[in-house]
């Protein structure tokens, strides 16, 4: 891409992220967006259909990010306790905390926390595909990518009260035994 194209498009998601914070998604306007990044209308619409577009590519950047860390992890580049995939999910939101806040916080829309369930979601059943469960894997995987959501959600709208570190231990502690409980050495995969 382009340096300018990254630039503009950079600052629009700023803009964006910055508006959302203040009024909330569904105040905004594409109008408001543009004022804000000193951006022209044909500029915008070169880029990006509307605000949901804009909206969207904040959170492909925040998934792909995601991705590569835990791709990482999975090749072996990251070793760690058990708690590290989690770790690794709450520090990436600790570092990203301003476009967690408008994605999962209070002023960003629940249309969006349902990409990040299914993030989640595919990660965790892609995980369970090789470790193996004696339950189907769908049925785990939407369990535990549920209740990593809701706890992650949690977190960012209680403005991350603990940090990354304690919140995957809590997190461990309160999964490994149901974890633990479903895989088994005969896969039950779908």
């Amino acid at each position: 891409m382009d340096r300018r194209v990254r630039r503009t498009r950079r600052t629009l998601q700023e803009a964006l992220l910055s508006l959302i914070e203040e009024r909330g998604y569904e105040r905004l306007t594409v109008q408001d967006v543009l004022d804000r990044a000193d951006v022209g209308r044909s500029t915008f619409y070169t880029h990006f259909r509307d605000k949901d577009a804009l909206f969207m590519t904040c959170f492909d950047d925040l998934r792909d990010g995601l991705r590569r860390e835990l791709d990482a992890m999975a090749d072996g580049h990251v070793r760690g306790s058990n708690t590290r995939p989690l770790l690794m999910i709450f520090e990436h939101a600790y570092r990203n905390q301003r476009v967690y806040r408008a994605v999962c916080g209070r002023q960003g829309g629940n249309a969006f926390t349902h990409r990040l369930q299914r993030l989640v979601f595919d990660l965790l059943h892609e995980h369970l595909c090789v470790a193996g469960t004696s339950l189907p894997v769908e049925v785990a995987a939407e369990y535990y990518s549920g209740a990593l959501l809701s706890t992650l959600l949690w977190w960012v709208r209680q403005d991350f009260p603990y940090g990354p570190a304690e919140l995957a231990e809590m997190c461990q502690q309160l999964t490994a035994p149901g974890v633990l409980a479903t895989i088994s050495s005969a896969p039950h995969i779908r």
